[in-house]
């Protein structure tokens, strides 16, 4: 199994480098891929802000690369759920803080209406910061 960085990620997922691109499919056709929650977080951010994706775009796009055969991804159960999340409105890096954060009792923040959020989606208790 071959974990990848986010280069790799984002240019099967862009294309935008038909060199890169090809070797990028090659490898995830090939072989048994794994992408860690970092890569999808960083993914995430590179196509909003450096390729103008929105959100919906890169929604599609994490479901699309996700459902293949040979890829697997860190805690699939709690991607999923920061998927679920993310699509009903929260912020994609906030979702996977509360999901990932499954074994704490309490979740800290100084951002309100995130505690707000946390509060309906989680059995995580908030801590106002």
């Amino acid at each position: 199994m071959i974990s990848i960085d986010t280069n790799v990620l984002v240019r099967f997922i862009t294309n935008n480098d038909p060199r890169q691109a090809k070797r990028a499919r090659a490898l995830v056709e090939e072989d048994e891929i794994f992408v860690v929650a970092t890569v999808l977080l960083e993914s995430e951010w590179v196509l909003r802000a450096g390729y103008g994706f929105s959100s919906e775009q890169i929604r599609q796009a994490f479901q699309n690369v996700l459902g293949l055969p040979r890829l697997h991804v860190e805690s699939p159960e709690k991607i999923e759920k920061a998927l679920q999340w993310w699509a009903s409105g929260l912020d994609f890096a906030d979702a996977l803080h509360i999901s990932f954060s499954g074994a704490a009792s309490q979740f800290a923040t100084f951002d309100e209406k995130l505690g707000r959020r946390a509060k309906k989606i989680s059995n995580l208790s908030v801590l106002a910061v």
